[in-house]
């Protein structure tokens, strides 16, 4: 027996998706696909204002998924030698070849998740540059 996805994939039941088992390992943690969204949307976003735009999310947990999104190539970090230190994230290349993904699975999220849901805090539906508007999120509708 095969199993058709789309007009390109076929696997059997004993095989296994590589490619999809390695997006799997880099994306693996609570808080990174939230971390990309952020970081998306606003081009560049210093330690601090991940941590308090994310919330829940304990700084060495932050600071573990970060490093790990660095060592995976999807986001690069620049420390600045001043006091206080002075650390950016932005996307890499290759992050940024993720947006369109993030951006469909905020949709989807929103067309399957989201319908008649309670009205929760939400990301921006698609990422763009913050033009130093104070309220980032949306509702979940």
């Amino acid at each position: 027996m095969t199993i058709q996805l789309g007009s390109k994939f076929q696997y059997s039941p004993e095989s296994q998706c590589v490619s999809m088992r390695t997006l799997q390992s880099v994306l693996n943690g609570k808080w990174k696909i939230l971390i990309l969204w952020y970081i998306a949307s606003f081009k560049v976003r210093r330690f601090g204002e991940l941590r308090r735009q994310i919330g829940e999310i304990t700084q060495s947990t932050l600071t573990k998924q970060l490093r790990e999104l660095e060592d995976d190539g999807f986001v690069s970090r620049t420390v600045y030698q001043e006091i206080p230190p002075k650390v950016e994230y932005t996307l890499t290349e290759r992050g940024r070849s993720f947006i369109p993904l993030l951006v469909s699975m905020m949709e989807w999220s929103q067309q399957h998740l989201c319908a008649g849901a309670t009205p929760q805090a939400m990301p921006p539906a698609k990422p763009t540059q913050a033009n130093g508007a104070k309220n980032d999120t949306q509702t979940c509708a």
